[in-house]
């Protein structure tokens, strides 16, 4: 009879604690719906506001690609519609959660799915900063050095990139307030080595081009990024990151102590079509010393990079140069990386970093076949000298070799 009351009490307490727990399913599920909900409506808003401010001839443009990144969102608040408490009303019997965990994981194929048809990949590095770190310094460095009124722009950050909220989550402010921390001298170079970390974060992500899109008139992060030359080894590298982002599984994405830094922004915006055709825009503008333009600054990235002492930038900027070439690129921009290329190769780099340089070699010569035929004859090392290094290696040095005049 014990053993019987003692098995009932067992049983309810199980029931009981299974009850709080899909109870607090609900309630997940219940917070996703909502939420979902509160970015259409910011969706809206912001798609209104990007429409005016952009003029008519961006329209459909502006829609078209709207639609393709937020598709995803609305398929899964279509899905969660359909949740009634843990499963779906037409009684398939599969919970909320394994809902969630279902659409999480379509999503990743799909992303990878087209990954794989991007041939070539681009080289990225996703896993070189830890974002709530970083996020975390940002936030204790301008602590009560900055208005209290701008600190709601790291509100907005904050939802950007640590809610997974959409680009509209950043008001028009946004960039103006990121060139003022960018460009005050006032503020530590450890300021902008951090927040270019966690720009190059929002590198990676399908909506930055909205982001990118937005700074047409100021040109903030370009003309930042045009005085590579003048700023710290750590702002290179977080800079020349924030460009590079973009190849699956991480290739040489080592992290160095929080202090990746500036390159690693302008890798991390190869990651998608959208926003590394941006980084090849032609229209010029004036920056004060003389016009200046997308292409212009990405390659003075590249090259500074490449011909770098500093190993790490040299591992961004043959990133950079490799993804460059998988790009449709203008025969001066070919040449004047064939140079870099060629100097580069007299700094003995090891087999990764010539492999990069050497794809980019072999597809630079069939831009501009002259003028790189040239410059491997006057300049070399030719890259013959190369040829024992590796398999892969040799395959370009063959292709570049029958285009030598």
């Amino acid at each position: 009879m014990v053993s019987f009351i003692y098995q009932i009490s067992l049983n309810n307490a199980n029931f009981k604690q299974r009850s709080a727990f899909l109870e607090q399913k609900r309630n997940k599920i219940q917070e996703k719906v909502e939420k979902l909900e509160k970015k259409k409506r910011r969706k809206k808003k912001r798609e209104k506001n990007n429409i005016e401010s952009n003029g008519i001839n961006n329209i459909e443009q502006y829609i078209q690609y709207s639609h393709s990144v937020y598709s995803k969102s609305n398929r899964f608040y279509k899905m969660a519609e359909n949740v009634n408490d843990s499963t779906y009303q037409n009684g398939n019997g599969k919970s909320s959660t394994d809902i969630a965990i279902e659409i999480e994981e379509q999503d990743k194929k799909e992303r990878e799915e087209r990954r794989k048809q991007r041939e070539p990949p681009p080289i990225v590095f996703p896993n070189s900063v830890i974002l709530q770190e970083e996020f975390d310094k940002v936030i204790g460095l301008v602590d009560g050095n900055i208005p209290q009124g701008d600190m709601q722009f790291f509100e907005e950050l904050h939802q950007y990139m640590l809610e997974d909220e959409g680009s509209w989550a950043l008001s028009d402010g946004f960039l103006s307030f990121v060139g003022k921390l960018l460009n005050d001298q006032n503020f530590s170079p450890e300021l902008r080595v951090r927040l270019l970390n966690v720009l190059a974060v929002a590198a990676l992500k399908e909506d930055i081009i909205l982001v990118l899109h937005q700074d047409r008139r100021e040109h903030v992060f370009m003309n930042y990024a045009y005085n590579f030359d003048r700023i710290s080894i750590d702002e290179q590298k977080s800079l020349a990151l924030f460009i590079i982002a973009y190849l699956e599984p991480n290739v040489g994405g080592a992290k160095e102590s929080g202090r990746m830094n500036g390159n690693i922004f302008v890798c991390n915006l190869f990651e998608n079509p959208s926003s590394s055709e941006w980084l090849l825009y032609i229209s010029e503008w004036d920056c004060g010393s003389g016009n200046i333009s997308n292409i212009r600054v990405t390659t003075k990235i590249a090259e500074n990079s490449l011909l770098s002492e500093n190993e790490m930038l040299q591992n961004y900027g043959s990133a950079i140069v490799h993804n460059l070439a998988c790009k449709e690129v203008f025969d001066d921009v070919a040449v004047e990386l064939t140079m870099a290329i060629l100097q580069f190769f007299n700094s003995k780099p090891d087999e990764e970093k010539l492999f990069r340089c050497m794809k980019a070699l072999a597809k630079f010569i069939q831009v501009s076949q002259q003028d790189v035929s040239q410059l491997i004859q006057m300049i070399g090392p030719k890259p013959e000298k190369f040829r024992e290094v590796s398999e892969r290696i040799n395959m370009f040095i063959t292709v570049i070799e029958s285009k030598l005049h």
